[in-house]
This record gives structure tokens, sequence and C-alpha cells, in this order.
């Protein structure tokens, strides 16, 4: 039974720097004010061309592969290139999603930014994998030295071929979208299912209404408008498509529901009150440390309830917890820290629960969704030995000079 780290009250949570920033790592070499080539006509073709719709194979099946906080600079721990990988080539998943935290505050120049996300995005693209990314709170802590905010790099994702990033939902954040998955049924246009992908924001604001804010959470919460265009957007995939499309929701920062599921209670904090949430919510794995949500519940949580389509929502965020269950009908899980650069357990074990989170659908069972489950990098071969051992970065593509 996995034992949580203590069950003292939780307290305000205040922004936690990265392993790596403290370390203070060396930046890479190379030449200042690197720009991304525009885009003409001919390499834009191409790479609309590129991008294949997601279906259900013929079989019926869909796999999803979720990887979180890579969080490094340009001269990216090698395990963490070495994980994703390793994962892709054991899982063979049909689309991998991205959930921030994808590069930390160490870049210093657009090139270092750059250079820091290709690191991860790389190994991906290298396979013919498709893939989407969703933003976390750091991913523009090196933007005021950079100049590459969240909406660049949103821009410069989905140059890559095998992106599959919507442009982006006219709402609060970044890349807020829905990525249909077609049926794998022989000339159907029906959705089978939906990814959505949330920006869950950064860091709240330092008073409202003319009140500090120090008292709340550190982080930012998803805002009224996006719960509200889930819900809309949700109706209108139900009527194109004669009834609800079940999915799965993925963004950084965890909700408050994901720790009132791990107590089994909106207050009580004791271990018998977690044991009656294991029984009750069918709850595995573990927590190392408490839960960061945003400063406030948005509501989120229960306009999926209402709605009915989204079998479960994963974050990442908090590195250390990889649990998952079932909250009244919608699952709520981690995906384990996928980085090396950042912190972990600490000690001997501090790379102990490097992972990634693998979803297996089936278009012929109820909601969609068939099973979940962490895997981690020590049952992969991936050295998992304390300690930082960054690389040089990885090529960028030829249209980035």
């Amino acid at each position: 039974m996995p034992t949580p780290r203590s069950s003292e009250p939780d307290a305000a949570a205040t922004p936690r720097p990265s392993r790596r920033s403290l370390l203070g790592a060396a930046g890479a070499a190379g030449a200042l004010g690197a720009v991304v080539a525009g885009a003409g006509p001919a390499s834009a073709a191409r790479a609309r061309a590129a991008r294949t719709p997601l279906r259900f194979r013929q079989d019926g099946t869909f796999r999803v592969v979720q990887i979180n906080d890579t969080q490094d600079d340009q001269r990216i721990d090698r395990r963490t290139v070495e994980l994703i990988g390793a994962v892709l080539d054991e899982v063979r998943p049909d689309v991998v999603v991205v959930v921030g935290d994808i590069i930390t505050d160490g870049p210093t120049t657009r090139l270092e930014a750059l250079q820091a996300l290709n690191n991860v995005v790389a190994p991906i693209e290298e396979r013919g994998v498709a893939w989407a990314a969703t933003f976390g709170n750091h991913d523009e802590d090196s933007t005021p030295l950079t100049g590459v905010d969240e909406a660049a790099v949103l821009g410069f994702f989905r140059r890559y071929p095998h992106n599959v990033n919507p442009p982006g939902a006219d709402v609060t954040g970044t890349g807020n979208g829905v990525l249909e998955v077609g049926s794998g049924a022989a000339g159907s246009r029906r959705a089978a299912a939906a990814l959505w992908l949330l920006d869950s924001g950064r860091y709240r604001p330092d008073q409202i209404a003319g009140q500090s804010t120090e008292s709340l959470e550190a982080y930012d919460w998803v805002r009224q408008d996006q719960v509200a265009w889930y819900a809309d957007t949700s109706r209108e995939l139900e009527r194109r498509n004669g009834r609800p499309v079940p999915g799965l929701a993925f963004a950084h920062i965890p909700l408050w529901e994901h720790r009132h599921m791990w107590w089994g209670s909106v207050e009580e904090r004791t271990e018998a009150s977690h044991e009656a949430a294991v029984r009750r919510h069918g709850i595995t794995g573990e927590r190392h440390e408490r839960e960061y949500p945003g400063a406030f519940n948005s509501g989120l949580y229960a306009a999926m309830l209402g709605r009915g389509d989204v079998r479960g929502y994963y974050c990442g965020h908090d590195h250390i917890n990889t649990y998952d269950g079932d909250y009244y009908g919608v699952r709520l899980g981690y995906g384990p820290g996928t980085g090396f650069g950042t912190y972990g357990l600490g000690g001997e074990r501090d790379h102990h629960l490097r992972g990634a989170r693998v979803f297996e659908l089936s278009e012929d069972v109820e909601g969609a969704l068939v099973s979940t489950r962490p895997v981690f990098a020590r049952d992969l071969g991936v050295d998992v030995s304390p300690g930082d051992q960054p690389r040089d970065p990885l090529p960028l593509p030829g249209w980035v000079r």
C-alpha cells in the first residue's frame, strides 16, 4: 500500500526551482539570435500532407503515451532522451501527449530555448509518431531572456511533420484544443474518442480585488472560459457524432479533486480515510509529495462529470506522484515525471520513478478507456543512478536556422 509522505495539514504551495537551475548547468554553444525559417507555401504544404489524422487501428485499438516534466535546458540529461525513445520502442503508441513543463529557466537565448524544446520532441519525430503538447508553469520561465513564449513554442511545434496540435481555442491560455480520434471502421467518419488538451496556466496573480493571494496555492487554475469552451465543444462533438464522444483530458496541474480522491475526503487527512479511499476508488500508485493544484477550484471536474464524456484527467507537475484512481466515474491520475534533470525522490533513489504513462483505448468498449499503467525507466534498462548526465543538444530540424 502506498504511504503518503506525511499526514500533516497541507500548506500553501511555493514555486519549486529545478535541480538543474540550482546546479547552474552550462549553456550550450551556438550562434546568437537563431530564428525559425519562415514557412513558404511548398514547405507548409509538405508539413500538412505529412500529418496523418488520428484514427483507431483496424482492430479497434488505440494507444496513448503521456510524458511530462521533461523540464530541462538545452543540455538535457541524456537519459531523458533515452527514456522517451525506450518507451516509444516498447509501447508503439499511436500518439504521444507531452503534458507541460517541457523546459525550464536554463536557456538564455532563442537558440538555446529551441534546442531545449527540440531535445524532447526529436526522439518522437525520429520514430514518426504523432504527438501534441500542453503547457506547464515552467515553460515561460526563460521567456524574459529568450523571447520564446508559449505562443512561439506552439508555432514552433506545429512546424514539425508529426505534430498534431490544433492552433488553439480563443480562450485563456495557449493551445487549448481537442484531438478527435476517428473510428477504425472502413469508411467511417465518426469520432470514436477525443483527447482534450488544456492549458492549466502558470502562477497565480499576487493580488485579486486588492487582496493579497500569498496564503493561496502558488499556481494558476483553469479559467471559466476554458471550462465553458470544453462544455460547448463537448456538446458540439456529441451533436456531430450522434452520441457523446468518450475521451481523456490532459493538463499539467492537478485538480483539487486529486487530493480529495487520495484522502477520500475534502477535509480529513488520515491513514484511515486514505485506506477507505483506496477501497472506494481503486487507487494504485504512489504519493511522495502533496498535490499542488491551482489557487482556486475551477469547476472543471464537475463539468466533466456532468458531461459524462471525459473518462480521465491526467496531469504531471508533482514529479514523484504516480497514483491513479476512479473518482466517481472520472479517473484522476499522474504521469510519472519523465525528466532526469529536475527533482526526484532524492538520495540513491532520486530517479527511481522516472517514467511515462500508457493508455489503452478500444472503440468497442464503453467509455473507450480499457486500462492505464505507468512504465518506468528502471524497467526499460535506462540508468537510474543518482546524479546529472547532461549531453549536447540534439540537431535542430533543417528548417531552423
